[in-house]
């Protein structure tokens, strides 16, 4: 499994914060008598407590916050005192309204990803073979090793469809034998991408099938990427 961070999803987080920071600052300069500042930051956090539903887009779950659960609660603390809330009631709002900048960034976000990082492209999610090794995953493997120099060219390669209705009937005739018995580790997706994903291999080694967060991709290679072990 690869692991790396997500640097488009962090950069839309960190503009949203930026984003969420301004609005505070603004209102916080209208005021006639200043506050603490951990008070506004305090207030402003709470805010951003709400009753949400999920709603999924682009195998992604968004958090759509429909009632100010923490504008609620604010307003109710301070509503015997109408000065005080007159005075933190723009923060807590914008603590609330902070809930659809995110969502905001996050669409963003998951509309620029694969524009970056093409998902229908393996060296998106091999980009680094430098440190590559095969594995066995299964006991009817054989002894092989990998030949770098091949896996290093499979950067073009495109993807192919994935017949499991064939590959699930080849594997009952042949109880013992497993289409992927090789795992490949040691290698890395491109920098930014934050892809987790497993890649099992073929047991001819010219076959690639990848386990993403979001599903199966199956790369098909002509030249083989295992050896006979040395």
């Amino acid at each position: 499994m690869n692991h790396s961070v997500n640097i488009i999803a962090l950069t839309a987080e960190i503009i949203a914060w930026i984003v969420i920071a301004k609005l505070v600052f603004n209102s916080y300069k209208k005021l006639k008598n200043k506050l603490k500042i951990w008070k506004v930051i305090f207030v402003t956090l709470i805010g951003l407590l709400s009753f949400t539903i999920h709603l999924e887009l682009f195998d992604t779950v968004l958090k759509i916050p429909i009632l100010p659960l923490g504008v609620w609660i604010l307003y109710g603390f301070l509503k015997r005192k109408k000065e005080r809330w007159v005075t933190y009631r723009s923060f807590a709002w914008i603590g609330f309204f902070a809930n659809f900048i995110f969502i905001v960034s996050t669409f963003i976000a998951v509309l620029i990803h694969p524009i970056l990082y093409p998902t229908n492209q393996i060296s998106t999610y091999i980009s680094n073979a430098d440190k590559a090794t095969i594995i066995k995953s299964h006991p009817s493997a054989e002894n092989i090793s990998l030949n770098k120099d091949r896996l290093k060219q499979i950067s073009n390669l495109k993807q192919s469809t994935i017949n499991s209705e064939q590959w699930y009937e080849d594997t009952i005739l042949n109880k013992k034998r497993e289409r992927f018995p090789y795992l490949l580790v040691g290698t890395s997706p491109k920098w930014g991408s934050g892809l987790n994903t497993s890649i099992h291999i073929e047991a001819d080694g010219k076959g690639i099938l990848l386990m993403t967060e979001k599903g199966q991709l199956y790369f098909r290679s002509e030249h083989s990427i295992l050896e006979e072990g040395k």
